[in-house]
């Protein structure tokens, strides 16, 4: 009788490296259509983990605190990721590590690597603005447009719009930093376990916990925002988001100036200029940098001088 094969419960750190390449060499040769949407995709499903956690979180913190708020907020968020890495779809923040490593290690190109950030960038802004579209148009373009609970859901989605936008260029591009180093992580963390309950696991912690911190996510951002300024119009959900700013007892300037700096800060230039193009920025150094080149140097990278002794052997193999 044959011994029983003992197989691990999971990859190794070195045999995720060497998946991360292999997914890299797949994602660059994906045709362009297939690229396109797929990301459509993925930007939606982030931003259904958005709008889930926006609707569940509006009012967890009263009855909660803060901290087992944000908590909460952040545990449903996981829903976005998770349905991008096991349904399958194309993220930038993830693509920031995998064509890193694939082109660090060569199975691809950087010219690869600029086409899918690119692509995936553009392709998952859209499909965030198009489930804005669709949910606005579900809730807030009806009767009184303050959407459920009395615009409760609404009011915090221009509270978190507006704090998004009033970040300085260094905090928005730090905080990206942040984010994509947990995101990143989620997915290798994903990448070694071979199955779905286990990429689950892999895949809830660290994106709880970036969410819960504060840190700033570029596609999330591409639903958070632009629903912000889109429900912000409305006087109903206006009132209410001054109202759980200011606090119940403010006084009316108290509530005024939130409408001011609403109407002053929050419209489509500072998505772009005071946070879109500041995070990506940071979650392209935290993805690429942090997890993928430190990864690909540690289990990956080779010596010129072992290099050159495998081809040596190869060719004496011959």
């Amino acid at each position: 009788m044959s011994a029983p094969v003992v197989t691990a419960a999971c990859n190794a750190p070195g045999e995720v490296a060497q998946i991360a390449c292999n997914t890299s060499k797949a994602k660059a040769a994906l045709p362009l259509g297939k690229m396109i949407v797929l990301g459509l995709l993925a930007g939606a499903y982030i931003g259904f983990g958005a709008y889930l956690a926006t609707t569940v979180g509006h009012d967890a913190s009263q009855f909660l605190g803060n901290g087992v708020g944000q908590l909460l907020f952040g545990s449903v968020f996981t829903v976005g990721l998770i349905m991008v890495v096991i349904g399958g779809s194309e993220l930038f923040t993830g693509n920031n590590m995998f064509m890193m490593v694939g082109a660090l290690e060569g199975t691809t190109t950087w010219r690869s690597l600029g086409k899918n950030w690119a692509v995936v960038w553009i392709t998952n802004l859209i499909g965030a603005l198009i489930l804005v579209m669709i949910i606005y148009g579900a809730f807030y373009a009806t009767g009184d447009g303050a959407g459920l609970f009395k615009g409760g859901i609404g009011a915090k989605a221009v509270a978190i719009a507006k704090g998004k936008v009033e970040l300085t260029f260094w905090a928005a591009l730090l905080r990206g930093i942040l984010c994509n180093w947990l995101v990143c992580m989620a997915v290798w963390l994903a990448l070694a376990s071979k199955d779905v309950v286990g990429k689950i696991f892999g895949i809830f912690f660290p994106i709880m916990a970036f969410v819960a911190m504060g840190f700033e996510h570029s596609v999330a951002n591409m639903f958070f925002i632009p629903m912000g300024i889109m429900v912000s119009d409305n006087e109903i959900i206006l009132n209410a988001a001054a109202a759980a700013a200011a606090g119940p007892e403010a006084a009316q300037a108290a509530l005024d100036g939130f409408k001011i700096a609403v109407a002053d800060h929050l419209n489509w230039g500072t998505f772009f200029y005071k946070n879109l193009i500041p995070v990506s920025i940071g979650n392209i150094i935290g993805g690429g940098i942090f997890v993928g080149s430190a990864y690909w140097f540690t289990y990956v990278r080779k010596s010129k001088r072992v290099k050159a002794a495998e081809a040596a052997k190869a060719d004496a193999d011959k």
